[in-house]
């Protein structure tokens, strides 16, 4: 097409331009609405005017056409004009919007129901004045509509946006005509959403008029939601609150609050509008009571946030905006002050009248007398009381301690660090520095948790030392003399404070534990070392300690904090300086014995410590005195001393702790008489143990009453038995003998046969040793010996081969080596494996020392059965040695044969890997990873000392020709060596 001009000087010219398609164009008033190639289309359609196929060929032609010839045209047009016109920028353009207006309103009048004639009319319209619509690239279909809050987000990122676009100030007629053509398309097609959305989007325009796009598009809104069934409001809403984030202001809020009082999901996005709005005129007041109200509910399980936040985060929230807006959202000090005397006031008026009102009822039911009025909602559900504090309309500010302390300390008690920190950050803000300090007393005064300590302290401290700095900063440009003076000392008073603060942390941290377990001692202990030498602070705190303790659930050693307040009167304070004050230190120990402690022993260390008290000040008939009355016995000693439901001062004289220290007080300072006395009240409480026993025994013996140890020694055996009697069987037995020796031989072994009677194999040893040496010394031999023939069939097999030993010694010893055989024979019957080829070594040696070397080899032979030759080399090198000195050929021969049966027995692996162990452990060096080369025996020894070779004849060999015997052994040293081989000589071959 030809190259067009167009200049367009004025804004005037170009409105002139408008209206395009209103009225509807026709070609009485538009000349070149239908061109000479129309005729054929209007002739057909003229013929066939209810066919929707041929109005919808004739539009689709029409518009493929226009758009072409659109693509095609090169108008020279400014700029400017571009940028106001958008797509009607130039006449082809705004020709064909006519054209198209022209047929599709032609369309209507035949078939104004048809939803998708409407929606390429609208689709059309739209092109013309928005722009160019950008499609943006969608992966999947769409889902399911989402909540609401994710349905903003997705919304947010899928809505429509164009380039270009009519200027709605320019074109203003022709997007009053763009509305209007929607509102007839709602008259036809009201309950059809996809319309009222399309709709809905052209507010959104960057170009829209304001005329349209405020108070319009919030009736167009309105309208629809009136409109369009219930499920389908959330596709409306959704761009509904999206627009009005775009607008702000009021309208934000009014739409909000509507939308809030049906879902309260989208409450927090509303909060984080009101404090960051567009306009930025932050609301702070109405956010804050809307996440109060959110953090009430959520607390009550009627609220669950989308954002997946705790109650108390809602709360913390709510708590950043209070110390942001300080100002703006809570009331000063006077009016807190002010209303928190109202609350209290109120509160206890509601007490009273809970106590004095009582319900009446009338036929069976109660009737309200009484209280607040109740409201109810349409269904008759109780509707919960006003609450002005989450009332967002209502302009009185709030009461943030109040708040604080209702909604924050009582139910969040493991937080209470960050309460008080932003509760005293509020004030701060506020400029209210002495109220702040105050919170951060009171929070220090009152938390539980170390951490919550060092949340709020340091808080405080970082507060502190800004406020130095900031007094430091006005100082310093401070030129007024007075009022430099009177700075430079509220900044001395605030240092002082400050370094006190700093003093005080100790002491801070162990109030916090104490107060989270008042019954903890050793916090009370660590508070009296942080007193240092304050003695009177000492006092005190020894004494509240011991107020506040509750004795069945203090931690351990309670006791000691009665025992080292009584040692700081009896010491003359922490320093000594002053009087030692025993009196005190004696009503404190007596005031110690009537508590009633956890554990009897702690009791029984009370008066023990009071007993100990008096000997260093050497009043040792007081200290006697002490412990007789600690010990005195009931009437009923049949008392269980593990019975905890009874006090510990009634089990105390059970208690072997008590009792053992008054008896090595009566030992010490008491007489025989006494200590005797005490002794027996011990065994006749049946508490003793052993070691009572034996140091009864070792008092009288000191005394010379040797006769009486003993019967201490009976009874002891008769209370306890094996094994801890044994050691009281060892001592008494060694007494008795050490005592009479032989003179009471009879006694004493009744006495060894008794401890022998229940003894058990692991313990007897020691006692039948000890049996016969009394029998060696001072009986016969002959008794002796059956002694060790017993004890080698009672002890335990672990010692059985000692106790042979021993036996087989004694023998030797008293009847020569001949009477040792049958020992040595039962031996090897009774002794497990890995003994008896010690045994038989020696055996084997016996009877080589008395010539009978058949026996001997006998012996070997037997012996050779449990012993692997990789394991125990010793036994086979001995044999070796032994055929060597003694044997023959055909003796050696047959020890080498009994070796490789016996090597071919124990060749396993598990024998094979015992061998390579004990070979490492011998010192055996490793020829390959296989093979294990054995030191050379004896015989070998001895024939490289004489230079010779065995005088056994040489075997054949069992190859084609003999080898000489230095041939073999040459050839033997170069031959790899192997895991399984029996060194022999070639002799053996044969």
């Amino acid at each position: 097409m030809p190259s067009v001009s167009l200049k367009i000087p004025t804004v005037d010219g170009l409105k002139a331009l408008f209206p395009l398609t209103l009225p509807v164009p026709t070609p009485e008033a538009v000349p070149d609405l239908i061109t000479p190639q129309d005729f054929y289309r209007e002739e057909n359609l003229l013929r066939n005017p209810q066919s929707f196929q041929a109005w919808w060929s004739a539009i689709h032609t029409t518009r493929e056409t226009c758009t072409a010839q659109i693509k095609l045209e090169h108008a020279d047009i400014p700029e400017s004009a571009v940028t106001l016109l958008g797509p009607l920028a130039t006449p082809l353009a705004r020709i064909s919007l006519q054209r198209l207006t022209y047929l599709y309103e032609s369309a209507l009048v035949h078939f104004p129901n048809s939803f998708k004639l409407w929606k390429s009319y609208l689709i059309m319209r739209m092109s013309f004045v928005l722009g160019r619509q950008i499609i943006k690239k969608r992966s999947g279909g769409r889902k399911k509509f989402p909540e609401m809050k994710d349905a903003l987000v997705d919304e947010r990122e899928d809505l429509e946006q164009w380039e270009g676009g009519l200027n709605g100030i320019i074109g203003w007629e022709e997007w009053r005509s763009l509305v209007a053509t929607f509102e007839r398309a709602l008259m036809w097609l009201p309950n059809l959403p996809r319309l009222w959305l399309m709709y809905l989007s052209i507010f959104f325009h960057p170009t829209c008029p304001s005329v349209i796009s405020y108070t319009h598009a919030r009736h167009t809104f309105d309208r629809a939601l009136r409109t369009l069934p219930p499920s389908l409001h959330a596709r409306i809403w959704v761009r509904y609150l999206l627009w009005a984030e775009s607008r702000g202001g009021s309208t934000l809020v009014a739409i909000y609050r509507r939308y809030t009082s049906v879902d309260p999901s989208v409450t927090e996005n509303f909060t984080h509008l009101l404090l960051h709005p567009i306009d930025g005129k932050a609301r702070p007041l109405e956010a804050a009571k809307l996440l109060l109200s959110l953090a009430r509910k959520a607390a009550k399980g009627e609220y669950q946030s989308p954002e997946g936040k705790s109650p108390y985060q809602l709360l913390e929230d709510w708590i950043d905006v209070v110390e942001k807006f300080s100002d703006e959202v809570g009331l000063d000090v006077d009016d807190t002050v002010q209303s928190n005397a109202e609350a209290a006031q109120a509160e206890a008026k509601d007490t009273e009248d809970k106590v004095g009102t009582e319900p009446a009822s009338v036929d069976g039911k109660l009737v309200r007398i009484a209280g607040p009025a109740v409201s109810v909602d349409a269904d008759g559900k109780v509707l919960p009381p006003y609450d002005e504090d989450t009332d967002f309309q209502s302009p009185r500010k709030l009461n943030i301690e109040q708040i604080i302390h209702k909604d924050g300390f009582s139910v969040y008690k493991d937080q209470a660090g960050r309460l008080w920190t932003g509760l005293a950050t509020y004030w701060i803000k506020r400029g209210e520095f002495d109220r702040a300090k105050e919170t951060f007393e009171k929070g220090l005064a009152s938390v539980l948790t170390i951490r919550d300590f060092t949340q709020i302290f340091d808080a405080y401290a970082e507060f502190g030392e800004s406020l130095i700095s900031a007094m430091m900063e006005s100082l310093a440009d401070e030129e007024d003399e007075e009022e430099a003076a009177e700075t430079e000392k509220e900044l001395d008073t605030r240092m002082k404070e400050f370094e006190e603060l700093m003093d005080r942390r100790p002491f801070l941290i162990n109030n916090v534990l104490i107060r989270r377990n008042p019954n903890d001692v050793q916090e009370w202990e660590k508070l009296v070392a942080l007193h240092g030498e304050d003695d009177e602070k000492v006092a005190e705190t020894y004494t509240k300690a011991l107020e506040t303790i509750n004795p069945r659930k203090a931690t351990a050693n309670l006791h000691r904090l009665y025992v080292n307040f009584a040692k700081f009167y009896e010491e003359g304070g922490t320093t000594g300086q002053a009087e030692p004050d025993l009196d005190s230190a004696r009503k404190i120990f007596e005031k110690g014995t009537k508590v009633n402690f956890k554990a009897v022993e702690d009791l029984a260390e009370i008066w023990c410590e009071w007993a100990e008290l008096e000997i260093r000040h050497d009043n040792y008939d007081e200290a006697i005195r002490v412990m007789q009355r600690a010990a005195a016995i009931p009437k009923n000693t049949r008392i269980n001393y593990h019975d905890h439901s009874l006090s510990v001062q009634t089990r105390l004289f059970k208690s072997l702790k008590l009792w053992s220290f008054y008896v090595d007080l009566e030992e010490s300072i008491g007489t025989v008489e006494t200590t005797k006395m005490v002794y027996d009240k011990i065994l006749d409480l049946r508490i003793a143990n052993a070691q009572i026993i034996v140091n009864y025994a070792a008092f009288l013996e000191e005394n010379k009453y040797y006769e009486e140890s003993f019967k201490v020694y009976d009874r002891g055996v008769d209370l306890f038995t094996f094994p801890i009697s044994f050691e009281i069987w060892n001592i008494y037995l060694a007494k008795f003998v050490k005592r009479y020796g032989g003179s009471k031989l009879e006694r004493a072994r009744d006495l060894f046969e008794q401890a022998l009677e229940k003894c058990p194999p692991k313990s007897c040893k020691p006692i039948f040793l000890m049996y016969a040496k009394l029998e060696e010394e001072c009986g016969l031999a002959k008794r002796a010996m059956s002694i060790y023939e017993r004890a080698t069939q009672v002890v335990a097999d672990e010692e059985r081969f000692e106790m042979f030993t021993i036996y087989i010694a004694k023998a030797t010893a008293n009847y020569g080596l001949p009477a040792t055989r049958p020992i040595y024979e039962r031996a090897l019957e009774v002794l497990p494996d890995r003994h008896t080829a010690e045994m038989c070594l020696r055996f084997a040696a016996l009877e080589r020392k008395l010539g009978e070397i058949d026996r001997a080899r006998a012996i070997y032979a037997h012996a050779s059965q449990f012993c692997d030759p990789r394991v125990n080399p010793q036994f086979w090198s001995e044999w070796n040695a032994f055929e060597y000195e003694t044997g023959s050929e055909d003796t050696f021969r047959e020890m080498l044969r009994i070796k490789r049966s016996v090597q071919a027995q124990f060749n396993t692996e598990a024998s094979y890997i015992a061998a390579q162990t004990m070979a490492a452990q011998q010192g055996t060096r490793q020829v390959s990873d296989n093979t294990v080369e054995e030191a050379p025996d004896a015989m070998a020894a001895a024939e490289r000392e004489v230079g010779t070779v065995p005088s056994f004849v040489a075997a054949k060999q069992t190859g084609l020709h003999p080898m000489p015997v230095s041939d073999a052994t040459s050839a033997s040293a170069v031959a790899p060596a192997n895991a399984d081989e029996i060194h022999i000589s070639d002799d053996e071959e044969l």
